[in-house]
């Protein structure tokens, strides 16, 4: 007979039991306290026996976690220690490179960051002024690109040369390794026209194909501002990407001063310490170049 409603910890009535069959019957429920041969301390030493072990797992507790802490610091102390390698310990390093090799193989130029409508975007934090030295003259300005394939010396493009090749327009999220975020809509030459037009020497030593055979052409790009006091580093298959862009406009106008006028960088696939702002050089080279705040100890890659 299911006794499912019956209230808990009430003895069952007399003519319930004696309703069960034999076998069935149970006896009714006592408070502690008086079950039978049970003596009025046996509470008391039974709270004392639940408090000593509560007091011995507390130790043990205490224990275990004063040891995890010891260890942490011992790790954390071995780690600081290391020697370093490129401004940070060794360990360090090689877990940045680990992290760079990883991207890099996921890394095609196929696979766009993603994209927002117009309503979305905004003005993001200008950040930081490293490069931009208040007696800059713009109307002076010229890009210089360096190392191009047949030239002796640099190419100086104006403002207006680079305004003339194909225009693109993009809205795109400007991440910054602070982590803050901000929709931007962008617009400007895609750096991968201007690497076309004006092409690197090639590893083999014949004529560059940029859209062919994009993995003989020199594998690096250096970035920098006019005064030289921020610059950084890109690997050739980022440069190319096509959303990769120089621009001279964003959100519909000019670019600022405190933004990079007249030419910043924009490239979506990487955090915003390589969005380098008002581009002065531009240099190919076959060694991985110098990149500012790689040499404070950040990700020299610094992709997402």
């Amino acid at each position: 007979m299911s006794t499912e409603n019956e209230p808990k910890g009430q003895p069952m009535p007399e003519e319930a039991q004696n309703a069960l069959p034999e076998g069935e019957k149970t006896p009714p429920v006592a408070l502690a306290a008086e079950i039978p041969g049970r003596r009025s301390g046996d509470g008391e030493r039974l709270d004392f026996e639940v408090e000593r072990k509560m007091h011995r797992m507390s130790r043990r507790s205490f224990l275990w976690g004063g040891a995890a802490i010891a260890s942490g610091y011992a790790g954390w102390r071995w780690l600081t220690t290391r020697r370093p390698d490129d401004g940070i310990a060794w360990p360090f390093r090689r877990a940045l490179e680990i992290n760079e090799a990883l991207a890099r193989d996921y890394f095609r130029t196929y696979r766009l960051a993603p994209t927002f409508p117009r309503s979305r975007a905004g003005e993001p934090r200008p950040n930081g002024d490293l490069g931009l030295s208040e007696d800059f003259d713009p109307s002076a300005w010229k890009l210089s690109v360096e190392g191009v394939m047949g030239r002796s010396g640099p190419v100086s493009l104006t403002l207006a040369e680079i305004r003339a090749l194909p225009r693109v327009e993009m809205v795109t999220e400007l991440k910054c390794i602070e982590g803050w975020s901000q929709v931007v809509r962008w617009a400007g030459a895609r750096l991968a026209d201007v690497i076309a037009r004006y092409p690197p020497a090639t590893r083999s030593g014949e004529t560059p194909d940029v859209k062919n055979r994009p993995e003989d052409l020199l594998p690096y790009m250096g970035m920098e501002t006019p005064d030289g006091g921020y610059y950084v580093g890109l690997d050739m298959a980022s440069a190319l990407h096509p959303q990769t862009l120089l621009c001279y406009e964003m959100n519909g106008q000019p670019l600022t001063l405190e933004h990079g006028a007249p030419l910043r960088l924009a490239i979506p696939v990487k955090y915003g310490i390589k969005n380098i702002k008002r581009i002065g050089t531009i240099r190919y080279t076959d060694r991985r170049p110098a990149d500012y705040w790689a040499e404070q100890g950040y990700d020299w890659y610094a992709g997402h």
